[in-house]
């Protein structure tokens, strides 16, 4: 037997620290959460995906009462982008989420199912999507969705 650590590289930021472009796609990661549809958790959560072009492509959660119907805001943003411009690489994604009256404190994370999905994308198109994960206190910055889920299924 031998053991086996995986790290996963985070450089953590105040949102102030952040260059311009950044800044720019986290607050339209922002504004997506205005675009929630979330009447069974409350928890709004928006994506914003910069292509390699500079457009910005958003998405925000989509609850239903059958749960497995609704979609996350990183689907909902990478498919569009997916399916609206094709074959143009996805340089970088932010996330952020809204509750009660206040963006969350802390970055979130996408589920599982959204990091094989970004996954997906970006090992298609042959190089990295560099994460950021909003939170109000501090902004997590991953050098690729293959570093959010590092045991991971990559053959398609």
């Amino acid at each position: 037997m031998r053991k086996l650590e995986i790290t996963i590289p985070v450089r953590v930021y105040a949102y102030d620290e952040l260059d311009e472009a950044r800044r720019k796609l986290i607050d339209r990661a922002k504004e997506a959460t205005g675009g929630s549809y979330a009447p069974y958790s409350n928890f709004n959560v928006g994506a914003a995906i910069e292509l390699a072009t500079g457009e910005i492509v958003t998405g925000a959660n989509q609850e239903n009462a059958a749960f497995s119907s609704g979609t996350c805001a990183e689907r909902s943003a990478c498919f569009s982008a997916g399916a609206l411009h094709k074959g143009v690489p996805m340089r970088r994604i932010a996330i952020a989420a809204y509750t009660a009256s206040a963006f969350q404190r802390k970055p979130i994370s996408p589920c599982g199912a959204c990091r094989q999905a970004l996954l997906e994308y970006e090992t298609a198109q042959g190089s990295p999507m560099e994460v950021l994960l909003y939170g109000s206190d501090e902004v997590y910055v991953l050098p690729s969705v293959a570093a959010t889920l590092p045991l991971c299924f990559t053959e398609f």
